[in-house]
């Protein structure tokens, strides 16, 4: 553990009130705006406001969190929260990841997270930008389920959960990406100081990694592949490799980060080692956990590759490319 607080400072000083939250200094940075400027200028003041973090005592009338909040807006009616830029207005109509109103599916005290997050206070979204034929969670994430909880109710329910001692608050799926906008107007209400989890496949656009910059106190990421052909293949997505390996690179940037690699039977070579070769060339910082739960699920029999559990000798071959690259692993 000791090891991991020195590569994850921040969020141990933030749970440890050490340190605030980005998101809480987002709330307390003044910016001023009014709706009837265009995007591009709201980008602008975003932009500056950012790269001039400045603390007011109190709160002020606008903030940089909510000038984000007006942006998510405009990217909502014209949706374009991940790189799939369905550009669908969604106070209409769902996007591709079949998201329209947000629907929280669960949320609890997770325990089954990394030992460095638990308790972990988790938010699962129904819906999501990639469509894995494999998803173990496919009851949610390719369904459209759950209810839809009022921001100021769920603050309230993040502010319980810090009570009940959880170490943050850990937004899932499905994929949160289609639901930012909803996921800045709860942090809004919000008043507990708590590092904030993004949870995520990393498909989202240039802008909502913009958006999500300085707010994400920790990027726990999801790196699935390591050939676009495979990416296509079994999770429906174009340009994998290009898009996830740029928003790996600016969340490394923007946050701390722990990266998830399942590793899959028949995939050591073309995904799971050179996955592991560029994090070590490129995010040197990153904390890897090697999961090793894959089993075939919902539409993996279909697919000869996958249709049988992963092999231990398969997980100990990437473990074993893990420590001969000397990354830093869970």
């Amino acid at each position: 553990m000791e090891k991991l607080r020195s590569i994850l400072p921040n969020n141990f000083n933030i749970f440890e009130e050490n340190a605030l939250a980005k998101y809480i200094q987002c709330k307390y940075t003044t910016v001023s705006f009014n709706k009837s400027e265009s995007t591009r200028d709201l980008w602008k003041k975003h932009d500056n406001a950012l790269q001039k973090i400045k603390l007011s005592e109190v709160k002020p009338k606008q903030s940089l969190l909510d000038l984000k909040i007006r942006i998510a807006t405009h990217i909502f009616q014209q949706c374009h929260f991940c790189e799939r830029r369905c550009k669908v207005d969604r106070r209409r109509q769902s996007g591709n990841c079949k998201v329209k109103r947000p629907l929280i599916a669960s949320e609890f005290l997770h325990m089954g997270e990394e030992s460095v997050l638990i308790p972990s206070y988790t938010i699962f979204f129904s819906g999501c930008t990639f469509h894995c034929v494999f998803c173990q969670n496919w009851d949610i994430s390719q369904q459209n389920r759950g209810i839809y909880v009022e921001p100021r109710k769920l603050a309230k329910m993040i502010n319980n959960s810090k009570n009940n001692g959880a170490r943050n608050v850990n937004w899932v799926g499905g994929d949160p990406t289609p639901n930012l906008l909803y996921i800045l107007q709860v942090l809004r209400e919000c008043k507990d100081n708590i590092p904030i989890v993004w949870n995520s496949n990393m498909y989202c656009s240039t802008e909502t990694m913009k958006l999500l910059d300085g707010i994400i106190d920790l990027y726990l990421t999801d790196f699935k592949y390591g050939k676009d052909e495979c990416a296509h293949r079994l999770s429906k997505v174009d340009n994998y490799m290009k898009v996830v390996k740029r928003n790996h690179k600016i969340a490394y940037k923007n946050g701390e980060m722990i990266i998830r690699h399942l590793v899959m039977p028949n995939h050591v070579e073309c995904c799971s080692k050179p996955i592991i070769k560029w994090i070590s060339e490129k995010l040197p910082n990153a904390v890897v956990n090697i999961m090793a739960q894959y089993r075939p699920e919902y539409k993996a029999y279909d697919y000869e590759d996958i249709s049988r559990s992963v092999s231990i000798e398969e997980v100990l071959q990437v473990k074993e490319y893990v420590n001969k690259l000397n990354i830093h692993k869970i």
